[in-house]
């Protein structure tokens, strides 16, 4: 017979190893699948001062304290306006920000489950084998290194991202509020003459820029635009020459990368950016947090934040649902449904901010979105 897990989790960042870590706590048997490589790199690698009691309420912030990450005091954005602005976190009530080591954050997060008992399995992708069959536990494949074997669940959590493979079992949609894509590089520096920890912020014609200098010294850049960008465009953001010549529209970081020596000696990739959220984030059995229920534009810095939050929140309504209170998957239904019209609202607001290029389509479709509320 499959061992039967309370729930299984798909997807080991930081939603899935906050809704395993929760859940385990609670005294429930905990499956945890990871799919990605434990150096995978990610884009986005910001923490907000505020998502600190995310991780107190985890239990984690000593730990998380203890693991080097680069402290943030703010933003520099050039948006509205060609001057810079710069946002200073010690004039807020948490202080400062971080830029993350994710590597390392992440790997903190599952081994904090483990230890609160989750059964952790890494380079793992989970599978399930069964369709629908109310009341009844929901069977699953494991593969990792070209081995399988089977196991089972009362109760299935999709943490996989925008693209969740696992939520297709439940005949969901998707609804996407734009087709923002990122274009992302890490450059490398030999003086080392770089300290700002700062997330600089930059907009352009056709979309807008970041850059943070990561943990590790290299300075993260990133392109944000639509994807409907002509195939030579893509083309070209895509390779090193290219890149590196369209990183001229952005004088502010350009200049900052040239002063402290910045090469660009990886080859760009691309990602999908995009602001969404499921029709529906939970059903019979099933529920989703992180990306693969809601996923917010870059610009927002909610994405490390979300996570935490829903897979705690999402944890807690399971919790709940194996303990009688169905009620609270319809109460975080219906939460999930209000952060993201929250967003929308803040989305439109601050694109409205940037009128320079307001004839341009990339603006056009954002004051629309503005406009409509």
């Amino acid at each position: 017979m499959a061992e039967l897990f309370d729930v299984a989790i798909a997807g080991g960042g930081p939603a899935g190893a906050a809704a395993a870590l929760t859940l385990a706590r609670h005294g429930r048997r905990v499956l945890l699948a990871d799919a990605a490589p434990a150096d995978a790199f990610h884009v986005g690698e910001g923490l907000p001062p505020t998502a600190r009691s995310l991780l107190q309420e985890l239990g984690v912030l000593d730990r998380f304290h203890d693991d080097g990450h680069r402290i943030s005091h703010g933003n520099v954005s050039v948006w509205g306006s060609n001057e810079p602005q710069s946002v200073d976190y010690m004039l807020q009530a948490h202080a400062h920000g971080y830029q993350l080591d994710r590597p390392r954050f992440d790997a903190m997060l599952k081994d904090a489950a483990r230890e609160a008992g989750a059964v952790v399995c890494d380079r793992t992708r989970l599978t399930r084998q069964d369709e629908e069959n109310a009341g009844q536990p929901m069977r699953l494949q494991l593969s990792s290194a070209g081995e399988t074997r089977t196991t089972a669940c009362r109760w299935l959590v999709h943490a996989g991202g925008r693209a969740a493979a696992t939520l297709r079992y439940h005949g969901v949609t998707r609804h996407r509020t734009d087709r923002l894509i990122a274009f992302y590089t890490v450059l490398h520096g030999d003086d080392g003459s770089d300290r700002d920890g700062r997330t600089m912020i930059e907009a352009g014609a056709d979309g807008w820029w970041y850059s943070v200098l990561l943990p590790s010294c290299e300075r993260l850049v990133v392109y944000l635009c639509d994807h409907d960008v002509a195939p030579a465009e893509r083309a070209a953001l895509l390779s090193i020459d290219g890149f590196r010549d369209r990183l001229r529209g952005a004088p502010h970081i350009s200049q900052m990368c040239r002063l402290h020596g910045y090469r660009l000696v990886r080859a760009p990739r691309g990602a999908d950016a995009s602001s969404g959220r499921l029709e529906r984030f939970a059903g019979d059995a099933w529920l989703a947090v992180g990306d693969a229920a809601l996923s917010f534009d870059p610009l927002s810095s909610q994405g490390i934040s979300n996570a935490l939050y829903t897979g705690m929140l999402g944890a807690r309504a399971i919790d709940a649902a194996l303990n009688g209170r169905i009620e609270r998957l319809e109460h975080y239904k219906q939460h999930l449904a209000r952060i993201y019209d929250a967003y929308l609202r803040h989305r439109a607001t601050f694109y409205g901010y940037e009128m320079r290029w307001r004839e341009r389509p990339f603006w056009q479709r954002r004051h629309v979105a503005l406009a409509s509320l």
